[in-house]
């Protein structure tokens, strides 16, 4: 993805446009004018967050982040570019590229088509203890591409993986994905490299957690089972 896009995230002027439909907390739809021109963006600023019980108020925008950085540490590169801005027009937030999509060819429709390509995202989503990878929140843009967005309930100390995707349960993982799980293992293992930076975002429990979950799937060597009285998102889609 162009660092010109990471540049217009981090720098670039932005303008809310609305209010996006169907989420839990205030999320906006904004446009964002950076040194290449103007493109969409995905705006949640930390005050529009609803409270709950079991993550932070006010974390979860960096909780997006840190589900960008460690999909691109591992090569998988299927969330969006994402930053957290300290100033916005509604205060501090996460700011995500928007990706040109049908809504309504979602997971359960896509998985018909091309389960196999699942299979990143399945284990992605154990990495950073997705609590909530509903099918809508699988995406797919004009090029046929794949992106998995929304990823505020993320990397919690405590397992809470609720997921759609358990079609892989009890697989081995394969060689690829034991290769990218190595190399992220190694990067987040380091205190000057992705750990530190996770540690900064989160808190460093999370960071240390995150990388257990990583050394957990590779001592496995295969794709865990549900294991959580409901492992399953609410709504489904």
């Amino acid at each position: 993805m162009s660092t010109a896009i990471l540049e217009a995230l981090s720098t670039g002027g932005i303008e809310v446009l609305g209010l996006l439909p169907y989420s839990s907390n205030y999320t906006f739809l904004v446009r964002v004018t950076g040194s290449e021109g103007q493109f969409l963006a995905v705006y949640k600023p930390q005050r529009g967050e609803r409270p709950l019980w079991d993550f932070a108020t006010g974390s979860l925008g960096a909780r997006e982040v840190a589900s960008y950085l460690v999909s691109e540490a591992a090569g998988w590169g299927i969330v969006p570019p994402t930053v957290f801005r300290d100033e916005g027009p509604l205060g501090a937030g996460s700011l995500q590229l928007f990706i040109e999509h049908d809504p309504d060819r979602h997971f359960f429709v896509l998985m018909e088509e091309r389960l196999d390509d699942f299979r990143v995202f399945a284990a992605f989503d154990v990495v950073v203890n997705n609590a909530d990878r509903k099918a809508g929140h699988v995406i797919e843009d004009e090029a046929k591409v794949l992106w998995a967005v929304d990823h505020g309930l993320t990397f919690h100390v405590e397992s809470k993986l609720r997921t759609v995707i358990w079609q892989f349960a009890d697989e081995p993982l394969g060689a690829s994905l034991r290769s990218q799980l190595g190399a992220l293992g190694s990067v987040l293992s380091d205190p000057d490299g992705l750990g530190g930076q996770l540690a900064e975002l989160l808190t460093p429990e999370e960071a240390t957690a995150t990388l257990e979950r990583v050394e957990n799937l590779l001592l496995e060597d295969s794709f865990p089972p549900p294991g959580l009285d409901r492992p399953l998102p609410w709504p489904l889609v």
